[in-house]
């Protein structure tokens, strides 16, 4: 052998033996259409797409081809076939309330309702079948969706309720009917005076008719027995199984702060199957608030308490949001506003010094424009203090929830003040049923102006607020880029997003929205293994009506999977 082959052989064996050796992987994905949420920005801003994914703990290791990625594959390595079905991040849902969610499956369900009859007939059915003197409650009723488009009322009820207290949200979370029986039991009476912020619908008489809207349903609720644990623990189970079947491993989620220690002991005991963002309610003190900041740790990126959650208004469909301008069918009315100016600016500047990162429902395009001005003032106050945000940054990323009536001056505003538009496109299809008449046309140009939001360089962040809205993210898919209804009759047609848009605002941008980009929204080394497999490509369903077909086949959260359709 030659003087300068022996060396290159030397030299050879030198590199290898320098060369480090590739971590070998807990589990390895193949064979998959991976849409990794990584923009390409050689294809116009396509994601970029990859073959296998290696994991090692919850975390993944390699994003590519199948040849590379097998060479991280050691004798204890898994390997999943992933039929070459497409694979995407798993969906980061920005606002839910998943305890109500659970508990409206054990409850009476009148999504969809077509007529008063049809609701009278599904709450006689419960009635009939309850334990004498229970509670009947639920929710979901739409009366636009009726032939006669007035809501219900307790007498309605009364006829079929079989002798229970009866209580019935709307669709919208934001109003709801009582019969005779509740209404004596919470001592709602003609004599009952109206309260801040809410309203006793009456008869010519003065005698309430059982539609009580915004805070004027607290004193029905105060009275209604508060559900068992194992009802609570049920419903949370009912609600993790409805998520994990339509993608969803994240949430930002309001529940009520009892539930909080029943999502630690399903986390203990290894079954929770989405990643919860807890929100804290924004009324509460602000040593309350520190004192459930501080008892769960910030660090557990499975279960943690998020930001404040406030509500400004009401909802466009209750015709209790707040507007600059009274309502176009309702001319005397402009909404039910939930603070003055004065005390939400208050309120907000002393949470945010206290290092609290600000969510405030709002809906009209008034209680919107009081929640920029509360936060304009907040965050001032916080950076001159030299308070920093939850992630030790200088950008609170203070958010506005629905953020679905605006003005054009509202845009820049949002802009200016790095405030985050968080939303929900599939609203618009339930929405599209009243909005004309709410707000008219000249309103109704500049709301639900996701593409608007986005080229002002406003971060979207997209979810369903389950249960007022079905828990599938696909919906919101199908409402952004076609802005139709289901059925094609109806159509609202600008503002619409393109595929990347939409799912970065149900990834990348909702994960922004909690200070978690660094976490979770794309798939890359070093991120969360969360990722869900679909029976089709959604970046190239057409037409576009097939999204509201597209099935899950799988559901990974942290690397295991937690949901397989059968």
């Amino acid at each position: 052998m030659s003087r300068i082959l022996i060396l290159c052989t030397l030299l050879a064996t030198a590199f290898a033996q320098s060369e480090p050796a590739k971590p070998k992987a807990d589990v390895i994905f193949i064979h998959g259409n991976i849409y990794t949420g990584v923009v390409d920005p050689s294809a116009l801003g396509a994601g970029k797409r990859a073959e296998a994914i290696a994991i090692s703990g919850d975390h993944i290791v390699a994003v590519g081809k199948r040849d590379d990625i097998m060479k991280m594959k050691g004798p204890d390595t898994r390997i999943v076939d992933l039929g070459g079905h497409f694979v995407m991040p798993g969906f980061n849902d920005a606002h839910t309330h998943i305890v109500a969610g659970g508990l409206e499956k054990m409850e009476v369900d009148l999504v969809g309702v077509k007529a008063l009859d049809e609701f009278r007939e599904r709450l006689r059915a419960k009635a009939e079948a309850a334990p004498a003197g229970e509670w009947v409650v639920g929710g979901g009723w739409d009366e636009t969706l009726w032939p006669v488009k007035v809501p219900p009322t307790r007498w309605d009820l009364d006829e079929v309720s079989a002798g229970h207290p009866v209580f019935l949200g709307r669709v919208d979370g934001h109003i709801a009917v009582a019969n005779t029986r509740a209404l004596q039991l919470a001592s709602v009476t003609v004599a009952t005076k109206e309260p801040a912020g809410g309203k006793i619908d009456r008869d010519e008489g003065g005698t309430p008719t059982g539609i009580l809207r915004e805070t004027a349903r607290d004193a029905v609720t105060a009275v209604i027995p508060k559900p068992t644990h194992e009802k609570l623990r049920h419903a949370i189970d009912l609600a993790l199984e409805d998520l994990a079947s339509h993608g969803v491993t994240s949430v930002q989620d309001f529940s009520s702060w009892d539930n909080f220690a029943i999502f630690e002991e399903i986390e203990k005991e290894g079954k929770l199957t989405a990643r919860i963002s807890e929100w804290l309610a924004f009324d509460d003190s602000v040593e309350e608030l520190n004192r459930k900041r501080a008892s769960h740790p910030a660090s557990d990126n499975l279960l943690h308490t998020g930001m404040l959650k406030g509500f400004m208004d009401g909802s466009l469909g209750s015709k209790t949001a707040a507007l600059l301008a009274p309502y176009s069918d309702d001319p005397g009315n402009t909404g039910l506003p939930q603070y003055t100016q004065e005390k939400l600016n208050a309120m907000t500047k002393e949470r945010a010094l206290a290092g609290f990162q600000i969510g405030l429902h709002a809906i009209g395009d008034k209680g919107v424009q009081m929640a920029l001005d509360a936060f304009a003032g907040a965050e001032k106050a916080a950076k001159d203090a030299g308070v920093k945000a939850p992630d030790g940054g200088a950008n609170f990323r203070l958010r506005v929830e629905h953020a679905q009536v605006t003005t054009p001056q509202q845009f820049q505003q949002f802009k200016d003040l790095k405030v985050i538009a968080s939303m929900q496109p599939n609203h618009l299809l339930t929405d599209m049923n009243w909005a004309q008449a709410r707000l008219g046309s000249k309103r109704v140009e500049t709301s639900y102006a996701w593409a608007e939001f986005l080229r002002r360089g406003v971060v979207l962040a997209f979810g369903t607020d389950y249960p007022v809205e079905p828990v599938t993210p696909f919906r919101g898919i199908y409402s952004a880029l076609t802005r139709m209804s289901e059925d094609g009759r109806k159509s609202y047609p600008g503002q619409k997003l393109t595929i990347e848009e939409t799912l970065a605002a149900y990834t990348t941008g909702s994960a922004f929205a909690e200070f978690a980009e660094k976490q979770k929204g794309k798939l890359e080394p070093g991120m969360l293994a969360d990722f869900i497999v679909l029976d089709q490509d959604v970046t190239a369903a057409a037409p576009p009506q097939k999204i509201l077909q597209i099935k899950v086949l799988r559901t990974v959260l942290g690397g295991k999977t937690v949901y397989e359709a059968k």
